[in-house]
């Protein structure tokens, strides 16, 4: 495990500035990851996974995928109420789902991770992402194919849909490789989803596992996750379990 340092950095974009931390080993270069967070945005919660990321020896861009409306605008989500604050993220949810969006902020992030000095080039970059981040993460790896060499989606929403954008339909432009996830109660409301999956990276030849947690709710992963009917999201040993399998993964694609 290493020291890391974090920093916060503005990343120049086609539509902006787009503000975001930076964290990476205290010393050596080694290969970049951008962890795209979920609907309430970069705040505390996801600087600590952005850092026990770069612990395990990668340099983690973590970035307000917001930043065309608003600064982050939570700082701790655990007592948000989606039955009666759910209008406060839809408008900067929907700002990054915008068309062309994610593939901008994507470019322009790849672009500051190959012009650090912390970060090595010659390694494959990772993508992570958590609830709408999922969706991101398939869209970043196929944007910028000959950059990305691994992405990994956690209790992701909106991946297979009836959209002609549909992010799973992305997959024959991926050469990443991927895991997938998969929230209980999301697989329940959905059953045919990772099964469409399956089909479109097995038909793109690309490689790809896709595990659903049994038991986790959507969310599960996230420290900081408001309860659900009284019952907290948030799972630690099902976690660190998702975080154990999300870095075999960048080890064996990245390096």
């Amino acid at each position: 495990m290493s020291q890391v340092i974090a920093r916060d950095v503005d990343i120049k974009t086609a539509d902006g500035v787009c503000d975001a931390a930076f964290i990476y080993p205290d010393s050596g270069s080694h290969p970049g990851v951008i962890l795209w967070p979920d609907a309430f945005g970069l705040r505390p919660s996801m600087r600590e996974l952005g850092a026990r990321v770069a612990a395990e020896g990668f340099c983690v861009l973590v970035p307000n995928p917001f930043y065309r409306l608003v600064k982050s605008p939570f700082t701790d989500a655990s007592n948000f109420d989606f039955a009666k604050d759910r209008g406060k993220i839809m408008p900067p949810m929907d700002s990054i789902k915008a068309s062309g969006a994610a593939e901008t902020d994507a470019a322009a992030f790849v672009s500051f991770l190959d012009s650090q000095k912390e970060v090595d080039t010659s390694k494959k970059i990772g993508a992570q992402g958590y609830c709408m981040g999922g969706a991101l993460v398939m869209r970043t790896c196929a944007a910028i194919p000959s950059r990305l060499g691994a992405g990994a989606t956690f209790h992701a929403g909106g991946m297979v849909t009836a959209d002609p954008s549909s992010p799973h339909l992305l997959i024959p432009k991926m050469k990443s490789r991927m895991y997938i996830a998969i929230a209980a109660n999301d697989d329940a409301t959905q059953p045919d989803a990772k099964d469409k999956l399956k089909e479109s990276f097995a038909s793109a030849h690309v490689p790809a596992e896709i595990e659903v947690y049994s038991g986790c709710l959507h969310g599960w992963c996230v420290s900081d996750m408001p309860k659900h009917e009284g019952k907290p999201i948030y799972d630690q040993a099902e976690a660190d379990r998702a975080f154990t399998k999300l870095i075999a993964l960048y080890k064996a694609a990245l390096g």
